[in-house]
């Protein structure tokens, strides 16, 4: 799942262990680590909160687009 290996690259591009990731968005690690696993996908608020966290589009983290920006950002 493209979802899967997105967060995944974002986190270890950002320097972020799971852990850290998990902290800063309101998730227990064990559950942030199904989301990278794809055991499970996170409901529209936490993914909500992964894209912002990481400062993507919801479209980019969803792999529905390869641009990672906003609209509206440069």
């Amino acid at each position: 799942m493209l979802f899967t290996s997105r967060i995944r690259a974002l986190r270890k591009e950002a320097g972020e262990k799971q852990e850290e990731t998990a902290s800063a968005i309101g998730l227990t690690v064990r559950q942030y680590q199904r989301y990278e696993a794809g055991e499970q996908n996170p409901n529209l608020e936490n993914f909500c909160a992964l894209a912002d966290h990481f400062g993507v589009s919801l479209d980019y983290l969803a792999g529905r687009t390869d641009v990672r920006q906003m609209a509206g950002e440069e």
